[in-house]
């Protein structure tokens, strides 16, 4: 009986040990973290920064301390090396923030959220689909702002600017738009609603409103959705005037892809700006989504911001992603480094070019898999949420 006595307590010691420690992706440290320093066996406690530890899967047993090291990325290759946080240095570089999206279902990952809260790594998040029509106005004139609402006060709360992501954009719109049959003043109607609305409702919470999202097709053409449609080219500056009055203080953009460098489309916005302008139509930037591919950025990247700031407009990344085909290989990771370093400078070498936000840090909810097949590996922190070569990229073209 005592033998087994003596199996129970060792028992109890060792469950109690257990309980006291971080399970596999939990917290085990930084700043202010009042929780266990140490980590179930098979995971190692690893230094993300200064606010935040997470317990990784690696060779260490129980107990190990935090390491100081870089973590590794997914692919094998080295980590990121840089210690630099990336909006207190584009903050110190003269640019207005470095930012991240983020979507309302990433809200439970608290690992996620440690690193996209600090402010001093990110001071501006744009909501990925919680503003968007179909969100905001499911059923015509019935809105309703839950989502939108918990991205505006997660920035409230970090002390973090805020993007409005989006207006009016042909595509995620519920049917009584898209499929609606609208007279020429009836739409007009529902775009000024709409987007009064919307803007009005987070009037002085938002920095920048991307008011119309992709109005062109690649080859420069205006593209055919509802609005065109019915308004022609009018629709643009319905929504930009109709934001304006709900919020006079919010910069207002129009927000494309494939404008980067020279093309028939950056011609096509290029000149949409110039009309709007002359007609004191309110424009106050252009945002260039940045979706790119691992060794195929566009060429000329600065002139192309300086060919928008010079006509009386603000320019900024808003979308920021470099994705590979995979398997990642240390080639790949080494050359997303240097594209990252290039989109960056480019921005850094422009006065006008307000800032730059990712389209989402972390490969882990990187919208990339799921809509090109086969691609990946976009983001600067991997699936496991460590940062990648990419990350000391993006160091370099904020220092450059």
């Amino acid at each position: 009986m005592l033998k087994l006595g003596s199996s129970f307590a060792a028992l109890a010691i060792l469950v109690q040990f257990v309980a006291a420690q971080s399970q596999e992706w939990g917290q085990c440290g930084g700043i202010g973290w009042s929780g266990p320093t140490t980590c179930v066996s098979g995971t190692v406690c690893t230094k993300q920064n200064d606010y935040y530890s997470q317990c990784l899967p690696g060779a260490a047993g129980p107990g190990a301390p935090a390491s100081t090291g870089s973590p590794t990325s997914t692919a094998g290759a080295p980590g990121s090396t840089s210690t630099s946080n990336l909006h207190a240095l584009a903050k110190s570089k003269g640019k207005l923030y470095f930012g991240s999206a983020t979507d309302n279902p990433e809200f439970t990952d608290a690992a996620y959220m440690a690193i996209l809260s600090d402010n001093t790594m990110f001071g501006q998040i744009t909501p990925g689909n919680s503003m968007k029509w179909d969100a905001t106005e499911p059923s015509q004139g019935q809105f309703t702002f839950s989502g939108g609402d918990a991205v505006a006060n997660l920035a409230k709360t970090n002390g973090q600017l805020l993007r409005g992501h989006n207006c009016v954009w042909y595509s995620q719109l519920p049917s009584w738009v898209s499929n609606s049959g609208f007279s020429a003043a009836e739409l007009t109607s529902v775009i000024q609603n709409h987007c009064s609305t919307v803007v009005g409702h987070y009037k002085g919470q938002v920095y920048s409103w991307d008011v119309v999202n992709e109005p062109f097709n690649d080859d420069g053409t205006w593209r055919t959705d509802v609005f065109y449609n019915t308004l022609g080219t009018s629709y643009v500056s319905i929504a930009l005037q109709a934001a304006r009055a709900a919020d006079p203080n919010a910069k207002l953009y129009i927000n494309d892809y494939n404008i980067e460098g020279p093309s028939a489309k950056t011609t096509s916005m290029l000149n949409l700006v110039q009309t709007l302008k002359s007609q004191g139509v309110p424009l106050d930037g252009i945002g260039l989504q940045g979706h790119f591919i691992v060794g195929e950025l566009p060429g000329n990247l600065q002139q192309t911001l300086e060919q928008f700031t010079a006509l009386g407009v603000e320019v900024a990344y808003t979308e920021l992603d470099i994705r590979m085909t995979l398997p990642a290989t240390q080639a790949l990771l080494t050359q997303q480094q240097k594209d990252y370093d290039t989109v960056v400078s480019a921005c850094m070498a422009v006065e006008g070019c307000v800032g730059v936000t990712i389209w989402d840090y972390t490969d882990k909810y990187s919208w990339v898999p799921q809509t090109f097949p086969g691609q990946g590996e976009a983001c600067p922190w991997d699936q496991n949420l460590a940062k990648k070569p990419a990350y000391d990229g993006i160091v370099s073209g904020l220092n450059s």
